[in-house]
């Protein structure tokens, strides 16, 4: 009963983490049956919790919610990828709630290692990075970090084949190029700029313009090329969604669309990501969740009609 309660405990904290955290992903995330909701809880908890580890200072207590940095905090990284390790070898968690949750999520979900090594490894890149001079160099940042967590989710949801892997991560890199714009602010603040500077150079856009948060048109033109190229991967997620679980597709797609707003909510808040925060209405996460349940009932019957209405005109063309 003891052991049922800590497993318990453990997700309920991975869950306040992740609304805390991200009220958009964990929107998408209650369309999700309990089971892989509370371990894709898990996985969040995870990377919000390392993620965390280079941005802000420790709490005195392990209180609920973000870390407020480490003191030493490529320590506190190399201490995370020694305690995974040791689950997936050892199966042993230690009295670390999240990893509590990931250590009864393993016993359900064949969740890999290596991308949660490569996504400590995407974290360790804020220590020692502060720029990126070309898309190449990001893409390798939005892959550890963010593409990852498509292959660590894929096992959750469930898929049809390794194909859906690919669309995965597409979408992972989607959601980080969509992150990168949003905290384009906040980022500078951290002396951190994620826009590739060869872009920036290439549309007349200084690093001194943007850590003093100047907007001009050729910012403006700059964003719009950025969130092409987030909108790309989107466009390129969206074959996979078909290729997961029935019961997931609606919990992925409603998430990355929710995200995929956020860039319009850039454009609305007319390119201030310095003093605004985009984010997206409660009304339109409703709507959209409400428009996509009902595609998600109403789509088997229209195939059922078309497939009737051509096993029908077969017929009729043998009688011919």
């Amino acid at each position: 009963m003891r052991q049922v309660q800590q497993v318990t405990d453990a997700y309920e904290y991975c869950r306040q983490l992740t609304q805390r955290a991200s009220k958009t992903f964990y929107w998408g995330s209650l369309f999700l049956p309990q089971p892989k909701r509370q371990a894709v809880w898990a996985i969040y908890a995870f990377c919000r919790m390392v993620d965390d580890i280079v941005d802000e200072e420790v709490e005195a207590s392990p209180a609920m919610g973000h870390l407020r940095g480490m003191i030493a905090p490529d320590r506190a990284i190399d201490g995370w990828r020694k305690d995974l390790t040791r689950l997936y070898e050892q199966g042993a968690a230690t009295d670390n709630p999240i990893l509590q949750a990931w250590e009864h999520m393993l016993g359900y979900y064949a969740v890999p290692l290596k991308p949660a090594l490569d996504l400590l490894s995407g974290v360790e890149m804020d220590l020692h990075q502060q720029r990126y001079v070309n898309f190449e160099e990001l893409y390798l940042y939005c892959y550890r970090v963010a593409g990852t967590v498509g292959l660590l989710t894929s096992p959750i949801f469930g898929y049809e084949d390794d194909s859906a892997l690919k669309y995965a991560v597409d979408l992972g890199i989607a959601l980080q190029l969509t992150n990168i714009l949003r905290d384009i602010g906040e980022d500078a603040r951290r002396d951190r700029i994620y826009l590739p500077l060869g872009e920036m150079e290439q549309f007349g856009y200084r690093e001194d313009d943007l850590l003093r948060g100047i907007i001009n048109d050729a910012f403006r033109e700059l964003v719009c090329f950025q969130m092409e190229r987030a909108d790309h991967y989107y466009q390129r997620a969206i074959p996979g969604v078909a290729l997961l679980e029935p019961d997931c597709r609606l919990a992925v797609r409603l998430s990355g669309t929710l995200y995929r707003c956020i860039l319009d909510r850039i454009r609305s808040n007319d390119f201030d990501v310095f003093s605004m925060r985009a984010s997206v209405p409660l009304q339109t996460k409703v709507r959209m969740a409400s428009t996509y349940w009902l595609m998600q009932q109403v789509d088997p019957y229209v195939k059922g009609l078309h497939c009737w209405k051509e096993q029908y005109q077969d017929v009729l063309s043998s009688h011919r």
